[in-house]
């Protein structure tokens, strides 16, 4: 059966959450917002190709930076509402230099940062 986008549940602005996770490690990696154009993308060119809601524009992880997401396998939940992207990455996932977006945690009431940047 051909994967068909068209079934997956969008939000009103025609977004669906996607987690990057790293494919070797496990890792989650960061969490960005694709829409059908950026999903047929990144399944074409293998490249992944996130929406940018602030800039209203498509954005390829590591175009600029050098901080490339190469497509392993995209994934998606039971409800059709949210995307798993199984990538290798190269270098570090966040904008801050951090290996992942998730650098920061709640420890007994505290915010504490759990990760540097590389």
């Amino acid at each position: 059966m051909a994967f068909d986008p068209t079934t997956l549940r969008f939000n009103e602005a025609g977004l669906i959450p996607a987690i990057a996770q790293d494919a070797t490690s496990g890792d989650v990696l960061m969490l960005a917002w694709m829409n059908a154009d950026s999903i047929a993308q990144t399944l074409s060119s293998g490249k992944v190709t996130y929406w940018s809601r602030s800039r209203a524009a498509f954005w390829i992880k590591g175009e600029t930076s050098g901080n490339v997401q190469e497509l392993v396998e995209l994934r998606f939940d039971c409800d059709e509402d949210c995307l798993l992207v199984l990538v290798n990455q190269t270098g570090p996932a966040c904008h801050t230099g951090r290996p992942n977006c998730f650098y920061r945690a709640v420890r007994d009431g505290d915010v504490v940062e759990i990760s540097s940047p590389v």
